[in-house]
């Protein structure tokens, strides 16, 4: 059985698939269900997709439009699409994290910068893999994630790779919801996590599985905390700290990001105001941003992000001049520009799709209707 590493391998080279898939639902049934408390909250209701009852030359295109909004996903070398695609998916929502039951047959994915400026997803992703094997590349380095193992990245970065048939279990949180650290969970992207943390994180999650069918509302704050710190935690475990030059830049990293979090809606949110507050040099702020396209790119796209999150908040009725505002754009014909050119809709598309109830997720493109995709799933996080 393979482990947890990294190699120079290309992940587009295909290997064997795997026997074929056995074809039953999600959710597993728990041996023994709980009783709820009385007067609960009832449970949680999952969100599904699956194209097993598709006619096998429609199932991947299928696949490949409810994956959309996330990576762009391709058949194996040698496969057809009339050959059948089996993919099952169940997802649950905990407040501000999205819980995915997945399995589906052997695929290849990409996650570019194209999608990245299309889309609003730059959630932390964390796989727990329940069988089957995947290789993911970032920044040139492959990382491979074999049955019994979690694997951590940031969707805010492109990456690309591969999976044999697979079965898993996926866990998004909402960028701002570990945004306080956020360097320290950068500085861990693309990596297996490993040690005691990383095992008590996999049986967590493990039991929350067994019983995702029967959480009342009441439990969901305290499971958001405890999967948050659990997280964070192993992250922080694994880490490749070689240097105590790394080991300042992620506390630099840290104090930055917390400081344009905290500040993010300020007049005052420019360089040299940082420099100040964070005691550093422009030359080495500007270091510090380079993987992010520089600090005044990264503070502009978190103010568009922002943005995109308040049109999509049924509750926010401010018109949309006071947003564009609030994100930096005195002119609003400059906000709209920018706006569609990060997510492919304008400003008064995402409020009318609010105002609807549709909420779809920017830049899908499909030409069949299909149920929610799983951009839909994840835009109600946050």
């Amino acid at each position: 059985m393979a482990t947890g590493s990294e190699s120079d391998d290309d992940p587009a080279a295909e290997q064997e698939r795997p026997a074929h898939m056995e074809r039953r639902r999600w959710p597993r049934e728990p041996a023994m269900r709980k009783e709820r408390p009385p007067h609960a909250s009832p449970a949680l209701e999952p969100l599904r997709f699956s194209t097993q009852d598709l006619p096998p030359a429609e199932q991947f295109q299928a696949w490949r439009a409810h994956m959309a909004p996330l990576v762009d996903v391709h058949l194996p070398e040698g496969k057809s699409p009339e050959d059948g695609f089996l993919a099952e998916q169940t997802g649950w929502h905990l407040g501000d994290i999205l819980i995915v039951q997945q399995r589906a047959h052997a695929h290849r994915y990409i996650r570019d910068q194209a999608m990245l400026r299309s889309s609003p997803i730059d959630h932390w992703n964390v796989c727990l893999q329940r069988s089957g094997q995947a290789w993911t590349e970032v920044n040139r380095r492959v990382t491979e994630t074999a049955a019994g193992e979690i694997f951590f990245m940031s969707l805010g970065s492109p990456y690309r790779g591969r999976t044999t048939d697979t079965e898993a279990l996926l866990v998004f949180l909402p960028y701002e919801l570990l945004a306080r650290d956020a360097s320290l969970l950068q500085s861990a992207g693309n990596t297996v996590l490993s040690g005691s943390h990383a095992e008590l994180l996999t049986g967590y999650l493990t039991g929350l599985e067994t019983n995702l069918g029967n959480l009342t509302i009441e439990e969901v704050p305290r499971i958001i905390q405890t999967i948050g710190d659990m997280v964070v935690a192993g992250a922080a475990s694994s880490t490749r700290t070689d240097t105590g030059q790394n080991q300042t830049n992620m506390g630099l990293m840290e104090r930055a990001h917390r400081y344009i979090h905290v500040n993010l809606h300020s007049e005052n949110l420019t360089p040299d105001v940082m420099c100040r507050a964070l005691g550093i040099s422009r030359t080495r702020l500007y270091q510090l941003f380079e993987a992010s396209g520089g600090v005044l790119n990264y503070i502009r796209k978190r103010r568009l992000l922002q943005a995109y999150a308040d049109l999509s908040n049924s509750a926010d009725h401010r018109p949309i001049s006071e947003i564009a505002e609030a994100a930096g754009f005195e002119v609003a014909a400059n906000f709209t520009r920018a706006f569609i050119h990060e997510f492919g809709l304008s400003p008064r598309e995402i409020r009318r799709t609010v105002a609807t109830q549709q909420r779809p997720a920017p830049a899908i493109r499909s030409t069949r209707r299909y149920e929610k995709t799983i951009g839909d799933w994840l835009a109600l996080t946050g």
